[in-house]
This record gives structure tokens, C-alpha cells and sequence, in this order.
């Protein structure tokens, strides 16, 4: 007959008329531990539902204290379109040499909202969840992706807005505006690699900013300027070709490997004008998506142990 299994227990010793347990903790982390990369990678993965779940749950809390809840997810670009339509398209005469503007302009103010917005929280979620990162041992890169999907989520029907905008009012003509039907076709469905190339470099961004914030909380107010700086440089409410006819080389390149502009220039071609935009503008798009992305991460989990310290 068998021995009956003897039950496993903690070594101990006694001291004095107190019985002293000694815990085995080898498979204790410290938390905030940075793994090796392999690592962190696998246990980004495990918390891809959670990061889905955040995004949702955080989108649905969105603007949930105003009484009309998430119809200023909508107004508001629209309000801002007004504006700039106003005053730069009118005032300022920016409509010029641009054909369909109305189209134009409200795929530039709809568009660049989303990649603002996206910067713009991703670079505060470590920062501004200081005890989730204190108290939970996780991948902390989880948090400005997370927050990056998050806009991306809540900006769906700002999107769907967008789309029926510009196909019944993007080539409506007032005043001298020049203007060209616009028709729904295939090309229409480019809007969605676009966006999508758009939020992988958005993440990577994010997660180079979120963590210069951790370090230096005052970076936060440098994201601000430099994301409205981006909104004017990116052809958002003006033609890139009126430089071309000023000899300004250098700004057209640098307006060339501007990602939010190949973004804009994407949709823009695909919607407005029923067509291909320069290939190359899907080379410089893929390239800054996933090479930073990369270089997001990699900056990020360099940089992991640090997040959640006192200052």
C-alpha cells in the first residue's frame, strides 16, 4: 500500500517560542521591473484584451458629464471648420487654387482633430495615472497605446460625419471657389490603411512623448504648442502648391515627408478627387508608421523602471 502524500510546506525554524516561516519569493517581480524586450512584448500581448476593453470603456466615460454627451465629438470640428473657412478661406483668401475647398478643408480639420487628440493623450497617460502605474506590475506601454486606440475609437463617428460631409457639401461652390463632382467609388475605401498607418505612428509618438512628460512634466505644455504648430505646417487649411510657384524647395520637402500631410493628401486624392495620391506619399506614410512605432517602443521600455517614481 502506498505511503500517503506528505503535504508541502514552508521551511521553518523556531526562534526562541515563535515559529519562524520562511517564504520562497524567486518568482516575486519587483514592480516597475523592466524585462527583457522579448518579455515585454509577449505580456503586451496578454493584455491586448485589456487595452480594448480600456479603450471602449474610456471612450463610452468620454464627455459623459456634458448634457449632450457625444454629440461635441461631432460639433466641435464642425464649429472649427466654420471658423477657418471664415476666416482663412474668406478673409484670408487660402480657397485659392485649390479645387473643391470646402472637401478640402474639412478632411484637414476632421483628420488632423484625431492626430492631435491622439498625441495629445497618449503623451499624458503615464503621468496622469501614477497610482495604476505604482500599485500593478504590467507593461506599462499598454497605457499611451491604450489611450491612442482610445481617440481612434472615439473619433469613428467624427469620421462617419466627415465622409458624409464632404460627399454632399465638399464640392459645393460659393463664390469664385473652383469645383469638381465628386463621386463614391473604390477609392474611397483608401481611407482606412491610411488612418490606419496614421495610428501606428501615432503610437509610437505617443509613447516617446509619454514618456518625456513622465520625466519632465512641464514637456506637457510643449506638446500643445508643437501639435498646433504641426496644424499649420501640414496644409490643413491652405494648398501646399502655393509655395511651388515661390521657389520654396525646402518647404515643399519638408512639407513631403510630413506624415500628417501624407495622411491628408491621402484621404483627400481618395475622396475629393477620385484618385491615387503620389506613391510616395504611401512610402514616407509606411515609413514613419512603422519605423516609429518601433523607435517609440524601443525609447519607451528603455525607460520603463522610471515610470511611477516620486518626484
Amino acid at each position: 500500500m502506498a505511503a500517503p502524500a506528505t503535504e508541502r510546506t514552508a521551511p521553518s525554524f523556531t526562534v526562541g517560542a515563535q515559529r519562524v516561516v520562511q517564504m520562497d519569493g524567486s518568482k516575486l517581480a519587483r514592480v516597475g521591473a523592466r524585462p527583457p524586450l522579448g518579455q515585454y512584448l509577449r505580456d503586451m500581448w496578454s493584455f491586448r484584451h485589456f487595452l480594448i476593453y480600456d479603450s471602449h470603456s474610456r471612450t463610452s466615460s468620454q464627455n459623459s458629464m456634458d448634457n449632450l454627451g457625444r454629440f461635441w465629438m461631432v460639433m466641435n470640428p464642425i464649429l472649427q471648420a466654420l471658423v477657418y473657412l471664415t476666416v482663412f478661406g474668406y478673409i484670408l483668401e487660402t480657397h485659392r487654387g485649390i479645387t473643391n475647398f470646402i472637401g478640402y478643408l474639412i478632411i484637414g480639420v476632421f483628420t488632423f482633430r484625431f492626430i492631435q487628440a491622439s498625441v495629445t493623450s497618449a503623451s499624458n497617460s503615464i503621468a496622469g495615472n501614477q497610482n495604476v502605474v505604482q500599485a500593478f506590475n504590467f507593461p506599462r506601454a499598454v497605457l499611451p497605446i491604450s489611450s491612442t486606440v482610445r481617440e481612434l475609437f472615439a473619433t469613428v463617428p467624427t469620421f462617419v460625419v466627415m465622409a458624409i460631409l464632404v460627399y454632399f457639401l465638399g464640392d459645393l461652390q460659393i463664390g469664385d471657389m473652383v469645383r469638381e463632382p465628386i463621386t463614391l467609388s473604390w477609392h474611397w475605401l483608401l481611407f482606412f490603411p491610411a488612418i490606419f498607418l496614421a495610428l501606428l505612428f501615432m503610437a509610437g509618438l505617443g509613447l516617446i512623448m509619454a514618456r518625456l512628460v513622465n520625466a519632465y512634466n512641464d514637456v506637457k505644455n510643449l506638446v500643445s504648442i508643437g501639435t498646433r504648430i504641426w496644424f499649420y505646417t501640414s496644409a490643413v487649411i491652405f494648398g501646399v502648391d502655393r509655395f511651388a510657384d515661390r521657389g520654396h524647395d525646402w518647404i515643399m520637402w519638408l512639407m513631403y515627408h510630413n506624415p500628417a500631410f501624407c495622411v491628408l493628401d491621402i484621404i483627400r486624392h481618395a475622396w475629393i478627387y477620385d484618385g491615387f495620391a503620389d506613391p510616395y506619399r504611401w512610402i514616407v506614410l509606411a515609413a514613419w508608421a512603422f519605423g516609429g512605432l518601433a523607435v517609440g517602443f524601443i525609447v519607451f521600455w528603455q525607460g520603463e523602471e522610471t515610470y511611477g517614481r516620486e518626484r
